[in-house]
């Protein structure tokens, strides 16, 4: 079956007729959706609404709709210290599908349709990937690259953060938020670019926290009732460290409504490469990156299954981000390893002092 099929067997109308339009950095999409979930979204992209624009990628969401045939998938390999299936493709040549194995969302993508299938009011936070993916995809096909990393941003210096997952970037990064001069610009995924100076641009995804980053910080204890909270301090360390129970922070809920900015100069990068185990005191110092590629991994961010180069192949499945491509976009950038115990108090003091130098 074509591309051209599934279209015509699918309600494209079934969409609506009343988008509403999202800008990150230079970037705007327009979103089509029925209600409900049209009005969830707009809530949630509130603060980066945008007129329509002409020029903007499309997006239609089409909730409780199917594809018209069932593909044969093949699983898309997941990176390293990833397990379990989560996504599955099957190429058409022009397009490629993409089903979430777990909740069986299924998207049409490729280089001027994106198409998303089923059980969508279910899985808002699915639809809101998606959306932000035609965003990483453009930028991607631009010559900027995915990093792995939270950031936040004063306009004039930009601190970014990777880590291992669970290092503790959610929760460091957060921490910087308190400081008066900085703003949000990215939770998870970072777009950096070389240039005088380097760029950063984040995606408007609000961040998507544990249990444990809540109860590191007195500003976001609110988000648990009481209850929890006692459940949670009850806990050995090790285990409410490792604890997966996602929580979204809207960030101009808990930081106030000036506390977003999706692009910045990128001046500086810090590599978790610290230890629970630990007990020595918290250190920054700055590293070679070209020396040090078990950093620049950390660092590094495959586009994932919807990319599609400017060529229009798409991304091979199991394919490896470039590292040369990394170090050149980092090229004038401070990049430093966070070694040591643990501690995000000391972090937070490291970051004060940086945005107020």
């Amino acid at each position: 079956m074509t591309l051209a099929e599934i279209l015509s067997r699918l309600d494209l109308d079934a969409a609506g007729n009343q988008p509403f339009s999202l800008r990150a950095g230079h970037v705007t999409v327009t979103v089509y959706s029925p209600e409900p979930l049209r009005s969830q979204l707009k809530t949630y992209f509130r603060d980066v609404i945008v007129p329509a624009d002409r020029t903007a990628l499309t997006v239609r969401l089409l909730p409780g709709q199917s594809l018209p045939f069932e593909p044969d998938w093949s699983d898309w390999r997941r990176e390293t210290g990833k397990s379990g299936r989560k996504d599955a493709i099957f190429d058409l040549g022009d397009a490629r599908l993409v089903r979430k194995v777990r909740s069986g969302v299924t998207f049409v993508q490729s280089s001027d349709i994106a198409i998303a299938l089923g059980p969508l009011e279910e899985n808002e936070s699915t639809a809101i990937n998606f959306i932000n993916t035609q965003i990483l995809n453009k930028c991607l096909r631009e010559g900027w690259q995915l990093a792995h990393a939270a950031a936040v941003t004063d306009g004039n210096r930009t601190l970014a953060i990777s880590g291992l997952s669970g290092g503790g970037k959610s929760t460091s990064i957060l921490r910087m938020m308190d400081l008066e001069s900085t703003r949000f610009l990215s939770n998870d995924r970072v777009l950096i670019k070389q240039g005088n100076p380097p760029r950063a641009l984040g995606i408007p995804k609000h961040p998507r926290i544990n249990p444990g980053t809540i109860l590191g910080n007195p500003r976001l204890t609110h988000m648990l009732t009481k209850e929890r909270v006692a459940e949670l301090k009850s806990l050995p360390a090790s285990e409410l460290w490792e604890l997966e129970e996602k929580y979204d922070l809207m960030v101009p809920e808990v930081y106030g409504p000036k506390k977003l900015q999706l692009k910045g100069p990128l001046t500086d990068f810090w590599v978790l490469n610290w230890s629970r185990q630990s007990d020595t005191p918290t250190s920054i110092s700055p590293v070679s990156l070209p020396d040090r590629p078990d950093l620049l991994a950390a660092i590094m961010k495959s586009p994932g299954p919807f990319h599609q180069h400017s060529d229009g192949s798409f991304e091979p499945n199991g394919s490896q981000p470039d590292p040369e491509a990394y170090l050149e976009a980092l090229s004038g950038v401070t990049v430093c390893e966070v070694c040591g115990r643990v501690d995000f108090d000391a972090l937070a003091l490291k970051g004060k002092a940086l945005f107020d130098g």
